[in-house]
Protein backbone atom coordinates (compact mmCIF):
# COMPACT_ATOMS: atom_id res chain seq x y z
CA UNK A 1 0.00 0.00 0.00
CA UNK A 2 1.27 3.54 -0.05
CA UNK A 3 1.77 5.68 3.02
CA UNK A 4 0.91 8.77 3.08
CA UNK A 5 3.16 11.79 2.90
CA UNK A 6 3.95 14.90 4.94
CA UNK A 7 5.48 17.93 2.92
CA UNK A 8 8.76 19.39 4.65
CA UNK A 9 9.52 23.02 4.57
CA UNK A 10 12.17 22.68 1.70
CA UNK A 11 8.86 20.84 -0.73
CA UNK A 12 9.69 17.93 -0.71
CA UNK A 13 7.46 14.92 1.22
CA UNK A 14 8.56 12.54 4.08
CA UNK A 15 6.58 9.18 3.89
CA UNK A 16 4.29 9.60 7.09
CA UNK A 17 5.36 6.02 8.61
CA UNK A 18 8.84 4.78 8.31
CA UNK A 19 11.08 1.54 9.91
CA UNK A 20 13.56 2.42 12.19
CA UNK A 21 16.55 0.22 12.61
CA UNK A 22 18.34 0.47 15.75
CA UNK A 23 19.02 -2.27 17.81
CA UNK A 24 18.31 -4.40 14.79
CA UNK A 25 20.62 -7.28 14.40
CA UNK A 26 23.11 -8.48 12.21
CA UNK A 27 21.56 -11.15 9.57
CA UNK A 28 18.06 -9.79 10.95
CA UNK A 29 18.21 -6.20 9.89
CA UNK A 30 18.47 -7.23 5.88
CA UNK A 31 15.52 -9.01 5.67
CA UNK A 32 13.67 -6.80 7.86
CA UNK A 33 14.32 -4.10 5.03
CA UNK A 34 13.83 -6.05 2.16
CA UNK A 35 10.20 -7.25 3.70
CA UNK A 36 9.06 -3.88 4.67
CA UNK A 37 9.98 -2.18 1.03
CA UNK A 38 8.20 -5.26 -0.80
CA UNK A 39 5.22 -4.55 1.67
CA UNK A 40 4.82 -0.78 1.24
CA UNK A 41 7.75 1.18 3.60
CA UNK A 42 9.48 3.81 1.59
CA UNK A 43 10.77 6.02 4.70
CA UNK A 44 14.08 4.05 6.35
CA UNK A 45 15.72 5.23 9.96
CA UNK A 46 19.06 4.49 10.29
CA UNK A 47 22.25 5.86 12.16
CA UNK A 48 25.99 5.49 11.98
CA UNK A 49 26.06 4.79 15.66
CA UNK A 50 23.26 1.60 14.52
CA UNK A 51 26.54 -0.12 13.00
CA UNK A 52 24.66 -1.40 10.81
CA UNK A 53 24.41 1.03 7.92
CA UNK A 54 26.34 -1.57 5.60
CA UNK A 55 23.63 -4.32 5.59
CA UNK A 56 20.41 -1.74 5.69
CA UNK A 57 22.22 -0.23 2.41
CA UNK A 58 22.95 -4.16 0.78
CA UNK A 59 18.43 -4.41 1.41
CA UNK A 60 18.31 -1.12 -0.38
CA UNK A 61 20.32 -1.55 -3.75
CA UNK A 62 19.14 -5.08 -4.12
CA UNK A 63 15.59 -3.68 -3.79
CA UNK A 64 16.66 -1.00 -6.40
CA UNK A 65 18.07 -3.69 -8.55
CA UNK A 66 15.37 -5.79 -8.50
CA UNK A 67 13.28 -3.49 -10.01
CA UNK A 68 10.64 -3.14 -6.94
CA UNK A 69 11.54 0.10 -6.08
CA UNK A 70 13.07 3.30 -7.42
CA UNK A 71 15.66 5.40 -5.72
CA UNK A 72 13.67 8.24 -6.23
CA UNK A 73 10.93 5.84 -4.04
CA UNK A 74 12.35 6.15 -1.16
CA UNK A 75 13.46 8.07 2.12
CA UNK A 76 16.47 7.52 3.63
CA UNK A 77 17.90 9.23 6.73
CA UNK A 78 20.94 8.46 8.92
CA UNK A 79 22.17 10.37 11.44
CA UNK A 80 25.73 12.38 12.52
CA UNK A 81 27.27 11.26 15.91
CA UNK A 82 28.01 12.84 18.89
CA UNK A 83 32.02 13.04 18.12
CA UNK A 84 31.81 14.23 14.85
CA UNK A 85 30.16 17.80 15.46
CA UNK A 86 33.07 19.99 14.88
CA UNK A 87 31.97 21.31 11.43
CA UNK A 88 35.31 20.16 9.39
CA UNK A 89 34.10 16.76 10.50
CA UNK A 90 30.67 16.80 9.43
CA UNK A 91 30.80 15.99 5.29
CA UNK A 92 33.35 13.53 5.61
CA UNK A 93 31.23 11.76 8.29
CA UNK A 94 28.53 11.91 6.10
CA UNK A 95 30.31 10.26 2.99
CA UNK A 96 31.15 7.69 5.50
CA UNK A 97 27.79 7.37 6.25
CA UNK A 98 26.91 7.32 2.23
CA UNK A 99 29.65 4.58 1.73
CA UNK A 100 28.30 2.14 4.23
CA UNK A 101 25.04 2.41 2.16
CA UNK A 102 26.17 3.09 -1.02
CA UNK A 103 24.13 5.54 -2.05
CA UNK A 104 24.86 8.52 -3.65
CA UNK A 105 22.92 10.56 -0.65
CA UNK A 106 20.23 9.90 1.96
CA UNK A 107 16.68 12.06 1.65
CA UNK A 108 17.33 13.25 5.65
CA UNK A 109 20.78 13.63 7.52
CA UNK A 110 19.82 14.74 11.23
CA UNK A 111 22.17 15.93 14.05
CA UNK A 112 21.67 13.20 16.61
CA UNK A 113 21.97 15.14 19.43
CA UNK A 114 22.97 18.14 20.51
CA UNK A 115 25.89 17.38 22.59
CA UNK A 116 29.35 17.01 21.20
CA UNK A 117 31.74 14.23 22.90
CA UNK A 118 35.12 13.09 22.22
CA UNK A 119 35.31 9.25 21.50
CA UNK A 120 37.45 6.73 23.53
CA UNK A 121 35.73 3.92 22.76
CA UNK A 122 32.26 2.46 21.05
CA UNK A 123 29.41 0.38 22.72
CA UNK A 124 26.58 0.62 20.15
CA UNK A 125 24.47 -1.12 23.25
CA UNK A 126 25.51 2.15 25.46
CA UNK A 127 27.03 4.13 23.09
CA UNK A 128 26.89 7.33 25.13
CA UNK A 129 29.39 5.02 27.69
CA UNK A 130 33.86 5.71 26.86
CA UNK A 131 33.38 9.43 25.44
CA UNK A 132 33.94 12.89 27.72
CA UNK A 133 32.01 15.77 26.73
CA UNK A 134 33.60 18.73 24.18
CA UNK A 135 32.65 22.06 24.17
CA UNK A 136 31.41 22.41 20.58
CA UNK A 137 27.96 24.89 19.95
CA UNK A 138 26.00 22.47 17.82
CA UNK A 139 25.27 25.63 15.83
CA UNK A 140 29.09 25.16 14.40
CA UNK A 141 27.38 21.67 13.93
CA UNK A 142 24.81 22.70 11.81
CA UNK A 143 27.37 24.69 9.56
CA UNK A 144 28.73 21.87 8.43
CA UNK A 145 25.28 20.41 7.80
CA UNK A 146 24.27 22.92 5.43
CA UNK A 147 27.71 22.32 3.57
CA UNK A 148 26.32 18.47 3.03
CA UNK A 149 23.20 20.43 1.86
CA UNK A 150 25.24 22.02 -0.58
CA UNK A 151 26.45 19.40 -1.58
CA UNK A 152 24.13 17.31 -2.56
CA UNK A 153 24.75 14.57 0.18
CA UNK A 154 21.94 14.92 1.72
CA UNK A 155 18.74 16.51 -0.29
CA UNK A 156 17.23 17.50 3.61
CA UNK A 157 18.61 18.22 7.09
CA UNK A 158 17.59 18.43 10.30
CA UNK A 159 17.80 17.74 14.11
CA UNK A 160 17.40 15.16 16.65
CA UNK A 161 16.48 15.51 20.45
CA UNK A 162 16.77 19.38 20.24
CA UNK A 163 14.56 21.10 22.61
CA UNK A 164 12.83 24.20 21.83
CA UNK A 165 15.22 26.78 22.84
CA UNK A 166 18.06 24.70 21.08
CA UNK A 167 15.60 24.48 18.19
CA UNK A 168 15.06 27.88 18.18
CA UNK A 169 18.72 28.83 18.18
CA UNK A 170 19.04 27.04 14.75
CA UNK A 171 16.61 28.48 13.10
CA UNK A 172 17.74 31.76 14.16
CA UNK A 173 21.05 31.13 12.87
CA UNK A 174 20.32 29.08 9.60
CA UNK A 175 20.96 29.67 6.23
CA UNK A 176 19.17 26.46 5.47
CA UNK A 177 16.27 25.44 8.05
CA UNK A 178 16.49 22.50 9.41
CA UNK A 179 12.62 20.29 8.10
CA UNK A 180 12.52 17.61 10.97
CA UNK A 181 13.21 17.42 14.82
CA UNK A 182 13.22 13.87 15.40
CA UNK A 183 12.25 13.30 19.29
CA UNK A 184 11.05 9.93 21.94
CA UNK A 185 6.99 10.79 21.09
CA UNK A 186 5.19 8.03 22.90
CA UNK A 187 2.23 7.70 25.38
CA UNK A 188 4.55 7.81 28.15
CA UNK A 189 6.08 11.12 26.65
CA UNK A 190 3.35 13.17 24.67
CA UNK A 191 5.71 15.99 23.93
CA UNK A 192 2.88 18.45 23.64
CA UNK A 193 4.83 21.80 23.91
CA UNK A 194 7.56 20.46 22.14
CA UNK A 195 5.67 19.15 18.74
CA UNK A 196 3.52 22.64 18.79
CA UNK A 197 6.71 24.99 18.77
CA UNK A 198 7.94 22.52 15.73
CA UNK A 199 4.83 22.67 13.76
CA UNK A 200 4.56 26.30 14.53
CA UNK A 201 7.47 26.75 12.85
CA UNK A 202 7.10 24.57 9.99
CA UNK A 203 9.58 21.80 11.05
CA UNK A 204 7.90 18.29 10.81
CA UNK A 205 8.13 15.90 13.79
CA UNK A 206 9.70 11.99 13.66
CA UNK A 207 8.75 10.22 16.57
CA UNK A 208 11.11 7.73 17.68
CA UNK A 209 10.73 5.11 20.41
CA UNK A 210 6.60 5.17 19.82
CA UNK A 211 6.26 1.66 22.00
CA UNK A 212 9.04 2.92 24.56
CA UNK A 213 11.77 1.18 23.18
CA UNK A 214 10.81 -2.68 25.90
CA UNK A 215 14.12 -3.90 24.52
CA UNK A 216 16.92 -1.29 25.35
CA UNK A 217 19.69 -2.54 27.34
CA UNK A 218 19.28 -0.21 30.19
CA UNK A 219 16.15 -0.72 31.16
CA UNK A 220 15.35 -1.11 35.09
CA UNK A 221 12.68 -3.15 36.63
CA UNK A 222 11.30 0.10 38.34
CA UNK A 223 11.57 2.54 34.86
CA UNK A 224 7.57 3.26 33.00
CA UNK A 225 6.85 1.26 30.74
CA UNK A 226 4.06 1.39 27.60
CA UNK A 227 1.82 -1.00 28.28
CA UNK A 228 0.23 -2.77 24.86
CA UNK A 229 -1.85 -4.28 27.83
CA UNK A 230 -3.35 -1.21 29.23
CA UNK A 231 -7.12 -1.35 29.63
CA UNK A 232 -7.39 2.08 27.94
CA UNK A 233 -5.59 1.38 24.52
CA UNK A 234 -6.96 -2.30 24.24
CA UNK A 235 -10.54 -1.20 24.92
CA UNK A 236 -9.60 1.65 21.93
CA UNK A 237 -8.10 -1.36 19.66
CA UNK A 238 -11.35 -3.02 20.36
CA UNK A 239 -14.00 -0.50 18.74
CA UNK A 240 -11.52 -0.19 15.47
CA UNK A 241 -10.50 -4.33 15.14
CA UNK A 242 -6.71 -3.23 15.93
CA UNK A 243 -4.04 -3.92 18.06
CA UNK A 244 -2.68 -1.49 21.01
CA UNK A 245 0.13 -1.11 18.51
CA UNK A 246 -1.62 -0.02 15.94
CA UNK A 247 -3.72 2.08 18.21
CA UNK A 248 -0.28 4.21 19.04
CA UNK A 249 0.88 4.33 16.25
CA UNK A 250 -2.46 5.92 15.01
CA UNK A 251 -2.20 8.21 17.16
CA UNK A 252 1.10 9.61 16.92
CA UNK A 253 0.59 10.48 13.23
CA UNK A 254 -2.84 12.29 14.53
CA UNK A 255 -1.30 14.17 16.81
CA UNK A 256 1.15 15.42 14.07
CA UNK A 257 4.34 13.21 14.14
CA UNK A 258 5.89 10.59 11.62
CA UNK A 259 6.08 7.22 14.15
CA UNK A 260 9.26 5.19 12.75
CA UNK A 261 8.71 1.73 14.51
CA UNK A 262 11.73 -0.67 15.03
CA UNK A 263 10.52 -4.30 14.07
CA UNK A 264 12.76 -7.25 12.95
CA UNK A 265 9.58 -9.29 13.00
CA UNK A 266 7.41 -9.35 9.50
CA UNK A 267 4.22 -10.14 11.24
CA UNK A 268 5.01 -7.14 13.23
CA UNK A 269 6.38 -4.88 10.08
CA UNK A 270 3.37 -5.84 7.99
CA UNK A 271 0.79 -5.03 11.56
CA UNK A 272 2.35 -1.29 12.03
CA UNK A 273 1.64 -0.78 8.03
CA UNK A 274 -1.81 -1.24 8.35
CA UNK A 275 -2.76 1.86 10.68
CA UNK A 276 -4.78 3.81 7.72
CA UNK A 277 -7.67 2.29 7.29
CA UNK A 278 -9.05 4.00 10.72
CA UNK A 279 -9.42 7.12 12.89
CA UNK A 280 -9.63 7.77 16.43
CA UNK A 281 -12.07 10.03 17.91
CA UNK A 282 -11.48 13.05 19.69
CA UNK A 283 -11.82 11.50 23.20
CA UNK A 284 -9.70 8.19 21.87
CA UNK A 285 -6.93 11.33 21.29
CA UNK A 286 -7.80 12.98 24.80
CA UNK A 287 -7.34 9.41 26.59
CA UNK A 288 -4.12 8.56 25.20
CA UNK A 289 -2.99 12.21 26.09
CA UNK A 290 -3.97 11.59 29.32
CA UNK A 291 -1.55 8.81 29.73
CA UNK A 292 1.48 11.27 29.88
CA UNK A 293 3.99 10.09 32.61
CA UNK A 294 7.21 12.02 30.65
CA UNK A 295 8.46 8.50 31.68
CA UNK A 296 11.29 8.56 28.77
CA UNK A 297 12.60 5.04 27.54
CA UNK A 298 16.02 7.11 26.01
CA UNK A 299 16.58 9.74 28.94
CA UNK A 300 20.39 9.79 28.30
CA UNK A 301 21.40 10.38 31.73
CA UNK A 302 25.24 10.01 30.73
CA UNK A 303 24.89 13.53 28.78
CA UNK A 304 23.82 14.91 31.68
CA UNK A 305 27.08 16.53 32.31
CA UNK A 306 26.87 18.63 29.45
CA UNK A 307 25.72 22.18 29.10
CA UNK A 308 23.85 21.22 25.93
CA UNK A 309 22.35 18.17 27.62
CA UNK A 310 18.44 18.64 25.54
CA UNK A 311 16.36 17.54 28.45
CA UNK A 312 16.39 20.71 31.07
CA UNK A 313 13.71 22.02 28.97
CA UNK A 314 10.90 20.82 26.96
Amino acid sequence: MAVPTVLLNNGLKCPQLGLGTWQSAPGEVQKAISHAIDVGYRHIDCAWIYGNEKEIGEAIRQKIEDKTVKREDLFIVTKLWNTFHEKDKVVPTCRESLENLGLDYVDLYLVHWPVAQKVKKFDKLVPFVGAEFVDIDYLETWEGMEDCARLGLAKSIGVSNFNTKQLRRVLDHAKIKPVMNQIEVSPNVTQKKLIKFCHDNDVAVTSYSPFGSPARPWAKSEDQVVSLENPKIVSIGAKHGKTSSQVILRYLIQVGTIPIPKSSNLKRIDQNLDIFDFELSPEAIATLDGLNTNGRAIPAEELKGSKYFPFYED
